[in-house]
């Protein structure tokens, strides 16, 4: 059987996760890789190894929106000086070392891998209804951690806590717009374009 995604890529890409985790832990603790975009990194490597269609196109439905923003945010700081979406600012903010910001740039290779990966292996189309419930539970755990932390901005948008709305009503409007407004569209988008 011929193999859809190739060796170095596979290796680079595992290369990169092996350095991230114990800077990460050492740095943030294990709580940090619940967010979303860690999820994905451990998700995809696993899908890189077994050329799983559906693994890919799960780890697609729940990020690739959030990655492409990230990284458009990231170009607009870099080449405008605009800071649009609010989602790279802790780049530039000196709170911690250099290095550890510095690999926070995985974003990059994550979305390019990403893309190149389901673009390879094709979009399964059960992606949608096998990522919601796992969407839900991370969301309900990281609403159970310290509401300082934020992750997967459960309180509010970036480092600030909404407080217009109690936050138990926040958290089930975010588990419905989540869904529907960050995952379901790369569903259909995908469906549309590369079902498998």
């Amino acid at each position: 059987m011929e193999n859809l995604i190739p060796i170095w890529l596979k290796l680079s890409f595992t290369l990169m996760v092996i350095i991230i985790v114990p800077i990460y832990w050492k740095h943030w603790g294990p709580k940090n890789f619940l967010w979303f975009s860690d999820l994905a990194l451990f998700g995809l490597t696993i899908a890189l190894w077994l050329e799983s269609s559906l693994l890919v196109s799960m780890m697609a439905v729940m990020v690739l929106l959030a990655e492409i923003a990230w990284n458009l945010d990231l170009l607009m700081r870099l080449v405008l000086r605009i800071d649009l979406l609010g989602l790279t600012g802790y780049l530039f903010s000196g709170n911690q070392p250099l290095f550890v910001r510095l690999l926070t740039l995985f974003h990059i290779p994550l979305l390019v891998v990403m893309i190149y990966s389901v673009s390879s292996l094709g979009y399964d189309s059960k992606a949608f209804l096998y990522q919601l419930p796992f969407a839900w539970l991370i969301l309900i755990v990281t609403y159970l951690s310290k509401p300082e932390e934020n992750m997967n901005w459960i309180y509010g948008w970036g480092d600030t806590h909404q407080k217009a709305i109690h936050p138990n009503l926040y958290f089930l409007i975010l588990m419905i717009l989540y869904p529907l407004l960050a995952m379901l569209p790369v569903h259909l988008i995908l469906n549309w374009v590369l079902k498998n």
